[in-house]
């Protein structure tokens, strides 16, 4: 059985070590660690910033995603937006990433949100057909951006 829970200050190694290796598998990236801690302590500091949920399986963390916020003047709303999301690979096809999509849509409905968004990489076929499983359905809209890079004398990827 698959439990859902929100992460709290103790889940900040798990939930590095899990952004880690999302994006070394979705994006080829290898993550600076400690710029990653500082972002995940950041955003578990701040529920203003982001919240995180936590699945486990027999009491042990098997899959995680995060919550940002969006304001929509057009539609007098907040949209959230998922990002972050893993589940490990043992635990892959089990209902897991199903069971946190859920959690977020009963949270979502209680707290009047206007929508649920997600960005998802062109070629990750998998997770696309995955969203569309759960009613996702692709956007109107292209993403654009201007990365910028922070030296903060850390080096490595500025995400």
């Amino acid at each position: 059985m698959i439990g859902i829970r929100r992460a709290v200050k103790g889940d900040l190694e798990t939930i590095v070590e899990f952004n880690f290796r999302l994006a070394e598998e979705s994006e080829g990236v290898t993550l600076d660690r400690d710029r990653l801690r500082s972002g995940v302590a950041n955003a578990l500091g701040d529920v203003r910033r982001a919240f995180y949920l936590i699945a486990e399986s027999g009491g042990s963390p098997v899959g995680q995603l995060m919550v940002t916020y969006e304001w929509s003047d057009w539609r007098d709303g907040e949209f959230w937006w998922l990002q972050s999301v893993y589940v490990h690979p043992e635990f892959r096809r089990q209902g897991v990433l199903k069971a946190l999509y859920a959690k977020v849509l009963q949270m979502a409905t209680e707290q009047s949100v206007c929508g649920v968004r997600l960005y998802v990489e062109h070629e990750n076929d998998v997770a696309k057909a995955a969203y569309r499983s759960f009613g996702l359905s692709p956007a109107i809209f292209e993403m654009f951006e201007h990365d910028f890079v922070i030296d903060r004398g850390e080096g490595g990827h500025p995400r």
